[in-house]
């Protein structure tokens, strides 16, 4: 008998270590896989901005999207949902069916990502989203998964850190790390107040799921 318990024991930690391994397997193709499709549209978007700025004449999208509701990451719009085409208070970009609010730099964490306009759980697999707000009216909340790539490691971000957020115009808004703090990951009131008090926030789930972790940043304003 003991040696029967003791040999499922084993099976059974086994089996655990296996699909732990799997875990961590799956999660570093993800990265890698997110990571070199935020390179390519980090390319191409570059590419669109560059036709802007030799241009007296923004060729940006009007577009935009409703404010999200719900969970703080995992809610997702339904994909029948349309909206008039309104100008948004920042100017977009489309490709490929895709619209995009701007390119975000972290010299920090040496990071450069494209931001994806629109908010979702499958354009979350391809880059940093726009969960709400905008750059111009000094509210914009960026959502990412925590991969390494994206925002993986924003929990080590300090205070004074600087955060470059780059618009579909050219106009690059120039940001200081003030805070980062840990949210319930339904708390949505607290994810999106404070706006007196920064004027960017970052966030992306915790390893477990359940919070998310959150970077407070205000803008540099030139006299």
């Amino acid at each position: 008998m003991g040696k029967n318990y003791a040999n499922l024991m084993i099976l059974t930690g086994t089996m655990l270590l296996a699909a732990a391994l799997f875990l961590v397997l799956y999660n570093v193709r993800e990265d890698r896989q997110s990571n070199a499709a935020s390179v390519e549209l980090l390319h191409e978007l570059k590419q669109e901005l560059a036709k802007v700025q030799t241009t007296t004449q923004t060729q940006a999208t009007e577009y935009t999207m409703p404010e999200p509701s719900g969970d703080a990451f995992y809610a997702q719009y339904e994909e029948e949902t349309t909206t008039e085409a309104v100008m948004p208070t920042d100017p977009t970009a489309e490709l490929d069916g895709r619209y995009y609010a701007g390119i975000l730099a972290i010299p920090a964490l040496n990071i450069e990502l494209p931001v994806m306009q629109d908010w979702s759980y499958a354009n979350l697999q391809l880059a940093p989203c726009r969960y709400s707000g905008a750059a111009a009216s000094d509210d914009l909340v960026l959502a990412a998964h925590n991969f390494s790539s994206h925002f993986g490691k924003i929990q080590s971000l300090n205070s004074g850190d600087e955060i470059l957020f780059t618009d579909m115009s050219g106009t690059v808004y120039v940001y200081e790390v003030l805070q980062t703090e840990v949210v319930d990951g339904s708390d949505i009131e607290t994810m999106l107040s404070g706006a007196d008090e920064w004027d960017m926030t970052l966030f992306t789930c915790t390893l477990s799921g359940r919070s998310r972790v959150t970077v407070r940043a205000a803008r540099n304003v030139q006299e």
